[in-house]
């Protein structure tokens, strides 16, 4: 599951609800919509670190978070939001 104190990246973003699937959020990896401290990722198979901020889209909106947990399941929504702090997000008009 994890890798020293990781968590694959498309797991991550279904565990933290971002995504309705692990293929939705590994697509999205894929096509380098993701970024990490800054820097493109395209492998979903990019080990996730607490303290890592990721930017990704989401909706219509770009959301930017803190991980704050890794996850071992994906529970409930509860759950799901102790796995990140928002630090912001661009609303789309």
């Amino acid at each position: 599951m994890s890798e020293e104190g990781g968590i694959r990246l498309d797991k991550w973003l279904w565990h933290a609800r971002f995504f309705k699937s692990r293929s939705l959020a590994s697509r999205v990896c894929a096509k380098g919509r993701v970024r990490i401290d800054g820097q493109v990722v395209r492998k979903a198979h990019y080990i996730v670190r607490i303290g890592h901020v990721l930017t990704f889209p989401q909706a219509r909106q770009i959301r930017v978070v803190r991980v704050e947990g890794l996850g071992t399941r994906r529970g409930s929504a509860v759950e799901a939001q102790a796995l990140y702090t928002e630090i912001g997000a661009d609303q789309a008009s």
